[in-house]
């Protein structure tokens, strides 16, 4: 088998949020949805590989002071850094052997004071268009090409230790048919109805507060945003248990700490007033895990560390934007933390390795609880969605934060062939929404869950083709609305 990269095109069409979002030090208005498309050679089969993501402003960075508009130039540079590394890789034995090569080279430079998670914005996007033309290469799903071995995969590049384990021998038998949709509760987001003042009320007749949202799909998993004010964020806890207490409803939970507080000293004043607040203590039953309280410069430095493993009968705490590099997790166990997350950006390869890893840890220490949690970056589709959604139901993890439905009205963004298209190729996953006259498909969310049969047939994640009506080529894109 030979696998090689010969062209790339990138692509972007600017959307507005239907609500900003706040998470952490950032608010998301409005942002670039950039699709890569990457043509590749595999068996001597071309090939087009698509994939998407949205430059979300101060994820990757985190960084308060840098002004967007350069955020996306620093982005748009990894991303295009990364393809022509795979082109420059030249034939390979494989996917994974053409994904390595990239990612060594992305991250060998060093050319730049780029963060880790910034760097590996780039080989994700290439990561998963490899992987979406090997499926059309070969007419299989993702489910199919990763269980027979048509990858490549080989664990020891992430694992030192690892056996001679193959992903069939630890990923589900079949892929997941349903997801449980985890509700984000930004920052900013209004509770309830009475709490949206006039002017800022939306016309769209889908959900705005935290209850409707509850009404409208029965939704009864959510991740709660904490913003590094210990006041601010216990009277936040109070709010939304108050609220759930109200709709008689028990629902499960996990806190995101987006980095927010700067020691683990801050970071338990609040847990331990939760924790012996007598007004939260049911409302606390529901809490799932932590993830990533500290900002990435703190959460493994050894005084936070120490201050993790002295913490007792802590709930679990797991990494995310710690986790940049494919050393990310180990790094993270040896820490005290347990576990971390998976996100499309940050890597389909490392996550399938990570849960062989921690599936070997659960079998060798079975008292201890190990997370490989889902969450999102505000996906939408027609391609970074549904590649997401594949992803997860191949791995198996049962509930994933979304909110890129919520923070977007459906597809409205895109014209109308594509919503035609994803209405038709996937009716389990969108539904027609109709308002005051105007219509477009959205994501169908009911009784919290989303079915996942269409994604999980098609190649990778999306059917059919994408028609690009409405997306700017790169070198036609105006950057100058996010200076």
């Amino acid at each position: 088998m030979t696998v090689q990269a010969h062209q790339f095109q990138i692509f972007i069409r600017d959307i507005r949020a239907r609500m900003p979002f706040r998470y952490g030090i950032a608010t998301l208005t409005q942002v670039p949805h950039l699709m890569l498309i990457l043509d590749l050679e595999m068996e001597g089969v071309r090939a087009q590989g698509r994939a998407a993501e949205s430059l979300v402003p101060k994820w990757f960075t985190k960084d308060a002071e840098a002004p967007y508009g350069q955020e996306i130039q620093d982005m748009l540079r990894v991303i295009q850094e990364a393809a022509c590394h795979a082109l420059e890789a030249g034939p390979q034995p494989n996917p994974f052997q053409l994904w390595t090569s990239v990612y060594e080279s992305q991250n060998t430079a060093q050319t730049s004071s780029d963060p880790a998670l910034l760097r590996n914005l780039g080989v994700s996007l290439v990561e998963r268009a490899i992987i979406d033309a090997a499926c059309h290469a070969r007419g299989q799903n993702l489910a199919h090409i990763l269980r027979d071995d048509a990858l490549g995969f080989d664990g020891h590049f992430f694992y030192a230790d690892w056996t001679d384990l193959q992903p069939r021998d630890f990923l589900p038998a079949k892929p997941l048919s349903t997801l449980i949709a985890r509700h984000t509760i930004g920052l900013g987001d209004p509770l309830r109805d009475d709490q949206i003042p006039p002017a800022e009320q939306l016309d769209d007749n889908l959900p705005q507060s935290l209850a409707a949202v509850i009404r409208t799909y029965g939704v009864d998993h959510f991740k709660i945003k904490i913003g590094g004010d210990v006041e601010a964020d216990l009277a936040r806890m109070h709010e939304i248990a108050e609220l759930m207490d109200e709709l008689s409803l028990a629902g499960q939970f996990t806190l995101d700490g987006n980095e927010q507080y700067q020691d683990f000293h801050s970071f338990l004043q609040f847990w331990e007033a939760l924790a012996r607040d007598s007004d939260l203590q049911d409302f606390l039953q529901g809490l799932l895990f932590i993830e990533q309280p500290l900002h990435r410069d703190a959460a493994m430095q050894e005084e936070a560390t120490q201050a993790l493993r002295d913490w007792e009968d802590r709930p679990p705490v797991i990494i995310d934007e710690s986790d940049g590099d494919k050393e990310g997790l180990a790094r993270a166990l040896s820490c005290g933390y347990q576990g971390t997350s998976h996100k499309n950006c940050k890597g389909i390869f490392k996550s399938v390795a990570n849960l062989g890893h921690l599936q070997r840890l659960r079998q060798l220490n079975p008292e201890s609880h190990y997370v490989l949690s889902g969450e999102d970056l505000t996906n939408v589709g027609p391609v970074a969605l549904l590649q997401d959604l594949a992803v997860l139901a191949n791995l198996g993890i049962t509930h994933a934060e979304r909110n890129g439905h919520h923070y977007f009205t459906g597809l409205s963004m895109h014209e109308e062939g594509i919503q035609q298209a994803m209405l038709q190729q996937h009716p389990d996953l969108y539904h027609q929404h109709r308002w005051n006259g105007q219509e477009c498909a959205v994501v169908a969310i009911q009784q919290g869950r989303i079915q996942l049969g269409s994604v999980t047939q098609a190649p990778f994640g999306y059917a059919g083709t994408v028609d690009l009506d409405g997306f700017t080529s790169l070198d036609q894109w105006d950057p100058s609305l996010y200076d």
